[in-house]
C-alpha cells in the first residue's frame, strides 16, 4: 500500500491510498481530503469515497495524476540503471514500486510513502562533472551512475538528459527535495544530439517572450566548453510546491500517439480554468509552435497548475524548440490538420478564444515579428551557421505559407 500526500502552502495533507491487487491498481481518497474540496484530477479522478480502478492504458495501470509523478525518457533510464545496481529485475518492478522510489523527489506537489528515494545531501554540485556523467550515461558508455546524478536527474520527464538543482549565486546543490532558504529551483538540460541544443532553446525562449507568451526565467550555464539551457521551475515558487498536472495525465492521453487536437485543448482549458485568458495563451502558443516549427507539441508538453484554493491556470510554456515531427506534421492537430492549416481554421479557433479576425491576425503579426529576431539571436548566442541557416530556411517556408494570416 502507498500513502499519497500533497504539499499545499507548506502543509502536508494526506490525499489517499494506492494499492495493487491482481495486477490492477486501485485508489481511494481519504475522507478528510474529500472535505477540502480540492479536485486534484477533476476529469478522471474526481473527489468521492469510491474505490477507483486505474485503466491499464496508457500509463501501465496508473491513474494519470500519479503517472505525472513518474519520469520518462531520461529519468526512467536513470531509475532503471539504479534499480539494476540494487539487484532488481526491471521486469518485476511495478508502477507502484516506481512511485515509492520517487517518494518526495518528484515534480509537482504529490509525494508518496513509504519513501524509498535516494537520501539527499546539500553539498555543492559540479556542473562539469554532472554534464560529463550525463552525456556518458546517455551515450550508453557509463554503467555505474554517480549518486549526485541519480538524485538530481531521476525525477524530470522528457528525453534529453537533465538535472534539477537549487541555485544561490554561484552555488549549486541537488534540487529534487525542498531547498534551503535563499536557493531557487532550476532545471538544467544537457545536449542529446549536438552542442547547440541549449543555445537554440534559449533563443526560442527569448522569441516566445517577444511573442507575448508566458515563459519562466531562463539562463545559459557553461561547463566543459558548452552552454546548457537552464529554466526556473514553475512547480516551485519560493520553495513552496505547486500541484502540476499535464494535459496527458488530465485526459489519460498517450502522449506518444498524435491523436489530440488544439480545439479540444482550448475547450478543455475553458472548462478547467474558467478563464478565457488561458485559452488565449493556448492559442498564442499554438500559432508560435506552427510558425517556429516546434512539432513536438504533444500532450505532455502542456500542463496546468492548481493553487491552494483549487483554482487551475495554464502553466508557462516549456519544452519549446526547433523540432521536426513525423512527416512534417504537428504532434497536436489543428482542427484535424497536421500541416497546411487553412485560414478559416485559425479564425474558427480564434473565435473560441474570443478573438475576432483582427485579433487573430495580430497574433500572427506578433509571432512573425518575434521570429524575425532569429538570426540576430543566433549570432548573439553563437549558434553554428549550419543550424542557423537550417532553421531560417524553415521559417521562410512557413512565413510564406501563412503570410496571408498577418495584418
Amino acid at each position: 500500500m502507498i500513502n499519497v500526500f500533497i504539499n499545499i502552502n507548506g502543509q502536508k495533507l494526506a490525499v489517499g491510498r494506492l494499492v495493487s491487487k491482481d495486477k490492477q491498481t486501485y485508489f481511494q481518497y481519504n475522507p478528510e481530503f474529500i472535505a477540502t474540496g480540492l479536485q486534484l484530477s477533476p476529469f478522471h479522478l474526481p473527489l468521492n469515497n469510491q474505490v477507483n480502478k486505474a485503466p491499464q492504458k496508457p500509463f501501465n495501470g496508473l491513474q494519470g495524476v500519479f503517472a505525472d509523478s513518474l519520469p520518462d525518457g531520461w529519468g526512467l533510464l536513470l531509475m532503471d540503471r539504479f534499480l539494476r545496481q540494487q539487484g532488481f529485475n526491471i521486469a518485476d518492478i511495478t508502477p507502484l514500486d516506481r512511485l515509492l522510489y520517487i517518494g518526495s523527489t518528484g515534480m509537482g506537489a504529490l509525494t508518496y510513502e513509504p519513501d524509498r528515494s535516494i537520501p539527499s545531501t546539500y553539498g555543492n554540485l559540479d556542473l562539469s562533472v554532472l554534464s560529463h556523467e550525463a552525456n556518458e550515461v546517455y551515450a550508453g558508455k557509463q554503467v555505474d551512475i554517480l549518486p549526485e546524478l541519480l538524485r538530481a536527474g531521476g525525477s524530470p520527464g522528457g528525453a534529453r538528459p537533465k538535472v534539477v538543482v537549487g541555485i544561490k549565486g554561484d552555488q549549486m546543490i541537488s534540487g529534487e527535495q525542498d531547498l534551503p532558504e535563499e536557493y531557487q529551483a532550476w532545471l538544467i538540460k544537457f545536449h542529446a544530439t549536438h552542442a547547440d541544443e541549449g543555445l537554440i532553446e534559449e533563443a526560442y525562449a527569448r522569441m516566445l517572450k517577444l511573442a507575448y507568451i508566458t515563459m519562466p526565467e531562463t539562463q545559459l550555464m557553461s561547463a566543459n566548453n558548452t552552454h546548457y539551457f537552464a529554466v526556473k521551475r514553475f512547480d516551485r515558487i519560493n520553495n513552496q510546491r505547486l500541484h502540476v498536472h499535464s494535459l496527458a495525465g488530465l485526459t489519460q492521453a498517450d502522449f506518444r500517439v498524435p491523436d489530440f487536437d488544439y480545439e479540444k485543448l482550448i475547450r478543455l482549458t475553458l472548462i478547467l480554468t474558467r478563464n478565457v485568458e488561458d485559452a488565449q495563451r493556448v492559442y498564442r502558443q499554438m500559432v508560435f509552435n506552427i510558425l517556429a516549427n516546434n512539432q513536438d507539441d504533444h500532450t505532455k508538453n502542456f500542463s496546468f497548475i492548481m493553487d491552494s484554493q483549487g483554482v487551475w491556470r495554464l502553466s508557462p510554456a516549456y519544452d519549446v524548440t526547433f523540432n521536426r515531427g513525423y512527416s512534417g506534421e504537428q504532434s497536436m492537430s489543428v482542427d484535424g490538420y497536421g500541416k497546411h492549416i487553412p485560414e478559416q481554421v485559425f479564425l474558427k479557433l480564434g473565435r473560441l478564444c474570443e478573438f475576432d479576425d483582427t485579433g487573430v491576425r495580430q497574433i500572427f503579426t506578433d509571432t512573425f515579428e518575434a521570429l524575425s529576431e532569429w538570426q540576430s539571436l543566433a549570432k548573439q548566442l553563437g549558434i553554428d551557421s549550419v543550424h542557423t541557416n537550417e532553421i531560417q530556411q524553415r521559417f521562410n517556408d512557413l512565413f510564406k505559407q501563412y503570410s496571408l494570416m498577418s495584418r
